[in-house]
């Protein structure tokens, strides 16, 4: 651990770093894929909707222990003529959800399933879903999710400008579209748990981009009074100077969450845990991926369109081509100086020693990635 700590902070100093910006087209592509992937899957197979959502029939029998789940779930396709999930509690009854059935076919399957277990109709309690009760749920959702992407961007635009709101928003929509497609492709059933879980990644997801946001504003104060860096430099050095701790902390969400999914609902077979912990699992990490991947070098695009910035990257590369022919180191390779061309007495009493760079300014320090 400790020499991941010691990495964290080379990361964070500049001093080493990988080139997420000036690959960023990489990672477009493969972003374009998954999503691509998602979509399909989506248009192919559809989500498994829930009972909640389509409505049906929930069958709650007694203790009942000479009946497997397996046998008891043929009983209830048979009956049906539906898919039935069938659930044994913990205290041996047994619970028989069958989606897509209206109440005049419950009463019939009610009597057939109690033929088929050897049990009292009347030991059996139906429990109806309509389906305009799930046509709500769903509604109700999809306003919460508009109106948290309104609030999400007014916000970001606000707190630090526009093209960094819109870049939060592609990731919160590519979040949403893998999480979702993912659903598809594996058909695990969405219930309101799924919804649940599924807004809350998207808190998760925006925390991360607004933490790498908030180094990129703070570094790239006054960049064009300089000539060492252009804003994709200082945007790579912000994602690599937040890497270990958004690894971290992602990692330390998942680990529970993985819990839930693969020990909880798979081991166990708990299936009531898989709606919400797959949308959790896959939201997480997709929620890292975009931050690190989309966001940050989406931004940088925006920003290098500016005359501004188009004006700078040229100065810059003109100054290091001009070092390069003088066979002079590169400015931005300079550990100890900062951002500034001219040095202050300020800088100097805040830059610690030599190839020791101050983690905090206005950007000091080497920024990482490939030499431009």
């Amino acid at each position: 651990m400790s020499k991941l700590g010691n990495l964290g902070a080379r990361l964070h100093r500049g001093e080493v770093g990988y080139d997420f910006v000036g690959n960023r087209k990489i990672w477009y592509g493969i972003s374009i894929l998954i999503t691509i992937t998602a979509i399909l899957g989506l248009a192919v197979r559809g989500l498994n909707m829930g009972i909640e959502f389509q409505g049906g029939a929930v069958f709650t029998t007694q203790k009942h222990m000479s009946i497997s789940v397996a046998q008891a779930e043929t009983f209830a396709e048979e009956a049906s003529g539906h898919d039935a999930i069938v659930q044994k509690l913990g205290d041996g009854s047994l619970r028989v959800q069958i989606a897509g059935i209206d109440t005049d076919k419950s009463d019939q399957i009610k009597e057939t399933l109690a033929k088929d277990l050897k049990v009292d109709s009347e030991s059996i309690n139906a429990d109806l879903v309509g389906p305009s009760w799930g046509d709500q749920i769903a509604n109700k959702a999809w306003q919460g999710l508009a109106i948290f992407m309104v609030l999400v961007v007014i916000y970001l635009a606000i707190a630090f400008e526009w093209r960094m709101a819109i870049a939060a928003l592609v990731a919160l929509i590519h979040d949403i579209t893998i999480t979702v497609g993912i659903y598809a492709l594996v058909g695990f059933e969405v219930t309101p748990g799924t919804v649940i879980g599924l807004l809350t990644i998207l808190g998760y997801s925006l925390y991360d981009t607004v933490v790498v946001f908030d180094s990129l504003k703070e570094q790239t104060k006054d960049i064009t009074k300089q000539t060492r860096w252009t804003y994709s430099d200082i945007a790579n050095r912000s994602i690599n100077s937040t890497l270990v701790r958004s690894i971290n902390t992602t990692v330390v969400a998942l680990l529970p969450v993985g819990a839930l999914l693969f020990i909880g609902g798979g081991v166990l077979g708990a299936g009531m845990l898989n709606d919400i912990s797959l949308s959790l699992f896959v939201g997480l990490a997709a929620g890292a991926y975009s931050s690190i991947f989309i966001a940050t070098p989406l931004v940088a695009d925006l920003k290098e369109r500016e005359p501004q910035m188009k004006a700078l990257r040229k100065r810059v590369l003109a100054k290091r081509a001009q070092s390069a022919a003088k066979g002079e180191p590169l400015e931005s390779e300079i550990a100890d100086e900062p951002l500034d061309d001219e040095p202050d007495d300020e800088a100097a009493a805040v830059v610690g020693p030599r190839h020791q760079p101050a983690s905090r300014g206005r950007g000091r320090g080497r920024p990482s990635g490939k030499r431009r």
